[in-house]
């Protein structure tokens, strides 16, 4: 009996041998299949690649036309859009120096009043101190006409008096 125990050991013994030999070269296989897989995948992919490359060779080419009408027409709109920047440059350089000339002579204008003012201030003074002056000199004037209405009344009654003297005499 210990015999054929140590025999069914054995023998047990070599099939799990053999068991873990297989499961070894099973996983080596999986191993290899995945490989393979991935492989085909990687070919699958450089095949997809070489046709869309193609694809987008024939769209490119049946583009290139297009594109090269779009290219002169872009082109053609580049040279438009810099004449007119160039014309905008040259109206706003224009626009600045007629600016810059209004501001002089707005300047200038506005010194020209600063000093016609002063000289309006200087003319209304000497013309207050005139008016001041002639006021004065009617006054005196004034006076002096008094006086001599006043004296020639005195002469007229001195005359008179004198002359009524005269009479009497």
């Amino acid at each position: 009996m210990e015999a054929d125990i140590s025999n069914m050991r054995n023998e047990l013994q070599s099939r799990d041998g053999l068991w873990r030999k297989m499961q070894l070269e099973c996983q080596k296989l999986y191993i290899e299949l995945l490989k393979i897989k991935e492989y085909k995948d990687i070919q699958e992919i450089q095949i997809r690649h070489q046709s869309s490359h193609v694809q987008l060779t024939e769209q490119l080419e049946n583009k290139n036309p297009g594109l090269l009408l779009f290219a002169e027409s872009q082109e053609c709109q580049e040279e438009e859009l810099n004449k007119i920047r160039n014309h905008v440059y040259q109206e706003e350089q224009s626009h600045c120096s007629e600016q810059e000339r209004m501001k002089t002579e707005i300047s200038d204008l506005t010194e020209e009043l600063h000093q016609k003012e002063i000289t309006i201030a200087t003319i209304m003074e000497k013309a207050s101190l005139l008016e001041r002056q002639l006021k004065m000199e009617l006054e005196t004037k004034h006076k002096l006409l008094t006086k001599q209405q006043l004296l020639e009344f005195h002469y007229q009654v001195i005359k008179s008096e004198n002359t009524h003297l005269k009479e009497i005499v």
